[in-house]
């Protein structure tokens, strides 16, 4: 294989590159992120899906950095709220809330509420320059926990409780979490054909 490809995820969030990054580790990519770069503009993620803000981000990224590019849009979707706050997740509480103001938010919500069935949902898309995509998507079904526990992870990782494993994914470690959430799945799946996702990137940028 040829020098490494440079992939830029399209996000500022640390919690979340890092765990791409580490999801990432042992392939033959370059991982940046959107700090790596100058100022660029703001995206409006104002799609009605995770895969359409999955795409609207990666595809805006590739085009305006020239360089393929990953996006992840996820959410958290609760039963007992109609889906809430799904593709709305990180602006819950507000634009620039705190995770601990989004998840405090949330719990204030339920209440009340018997029906704690929650389930991450993520869509992974990662676009060339030119604007094709590749599109992955998985989910994790949990409850919501009725107060955080924790102090790992990032988002609503806090009150996410996962049945089988006893644990929140606050408490759960990297590895752990990994293999069982929303995000880790859908890269499982990239793992699993990283190489035609490498040959696809290189027929096309």
């Amino acid at each position: 294989m040829n020098d490494p490809i440079t992939l830029v995820i399209a996000t500022r969030n640390k919690g979340k590159t890092s765990e791409i990054k580490e999801l990432l580790s042992g392939y033959p990519v370059k991982i940046k992120n959107l700090d790596d770069f100058g100022p660029i503009p703001e995206v409006l993620e104002d799609g009605l899906t995770f895969e359409e803000n999955a795409y609207k981000k990666a595809s805006f990224a590739a085009r305006v950095l020239g360089f393929p590019a990953l996006a992840d849009d996820s959410g958290l979707c609760v039963d007992a709220l109609g889906g809430a706050p799904g593709v709305f997740s990180a602006r819950y509480a507000g634009e620039h809330a705190t995770d601990q103001q989004r998840y405090v938010r949330l719990l204030a919500e339920m209440t009340g509420r018997r029906n704690r069935s929650a389930r991450f949902e993520c869509v992974v898309s990662i676009a060339v320059p030119a604007g094709q995509a590749l599109t992955y998507e998985a989910r994790c079904e949990g409850v919501l926990a009725e107060q955080p526990s924790g102090t790992g992870g990032f988002g609503y990782d806090p009150i996410f409780y996962y049945p089988p494993l006893k644990k929140t994914f606050s408490e759960m470690n990297s590895e752990e979490k990994n293999a069982v959430s929303h995000r880790g799945k859908a890269f499982k799946e990239i793992q699993d054909e990283f190489d035609k996702v490498l040959k696809w990137i290189q027929r096309h940028i």
